[in-house]
């Protein structure tokens, strides 16, 4: 248990702070509808990126930059660590890390990472821990991937369980594009009219 304390799960319980995180993108179909909604908060989040979606993206990736937005590393190919060999993955983590920092014009804090689908060995962990990185992982899941549940269920999945402090995850991915349309303008108004602040993580 101690090693998992390594990881980020929350922030402080004393602010009524939110941290939104998007995973899986950049993603032409969802990742600008998710950065107007967010703008008409002046809500900031963390965008935890595809290497190769950055790649494939590159105009959508400089337009999160731009919104002042955080960036992620969420690996090059979105392996999962628990069928992933060490140097398998860490290749991967580090060909991400190096299609942001060739993406990125001017110094910009992307020493976050978060391994995808919440799968990550302890020895993969360590490397990437050695270099200097968080691992932000979270504490309100909203499900927004899972075709089995309705976009209600999703969000009530994010009200009922966000508290001060809370890192939701969120996909900017077509898969969650659905339920990411119906639910996200709802937390950002709600939280808001609670007087919430929204952050990117740093």
């Amino acid at each position: 248990m101690r090693f998992f304390s390594e990881y980020i799960w929350r922030f402080s319980l004393k602010k009524k702070e939110i941290y939104l995180t998007f995973d899986d993108g950049p993603t032409p179909e969802i990742t600008e509808f998710v950065l107007s909604e967010l703008q008409k908060h002046n809500a900031k989040a963390t965008f935890f990126c595809i290497g190769k979606n950055i790649e494939n993206h590159p105009a959508i990736f400089k337009k999160i930059i731009d919104g002042e937005h955080s960036i992620g590393n969420h690996t090059q190919n979105h392996l999962n660590g628990w069928k992933s060999n060490k140097t398998v993955y860490i290749n991967d983590f580090l060909e991400c890390k190096n299609v942001i920092s060739s993406k990125v014009e001017k110094p910009h804090n992307s020493k976050l990472f978060r391994p995808p689908y919440g799968k990550i060995k302890k020895n993969q962990a360590k490397q990437i821990l050695k270099k200097g990185y968080k691992i932000i992982m979270w504490s309100v899941l909203s499900a927004d991937f899972d075709a089995t549940i309705s976009k209600e269920k999703c969000l009530q999945n994010v009200l009922k369980n966000t508290k001060n402090g809370s890192i939701i995850v969120f996909h900017d991915s077509i898969k969650a594009a659905e339920k990411i349309r119906f639910v996200l303008p709802k937390v950002l108004e709600t939280f808001s009219k609670k007087g919430f602040k929204f952050k990117a993580i740093d």
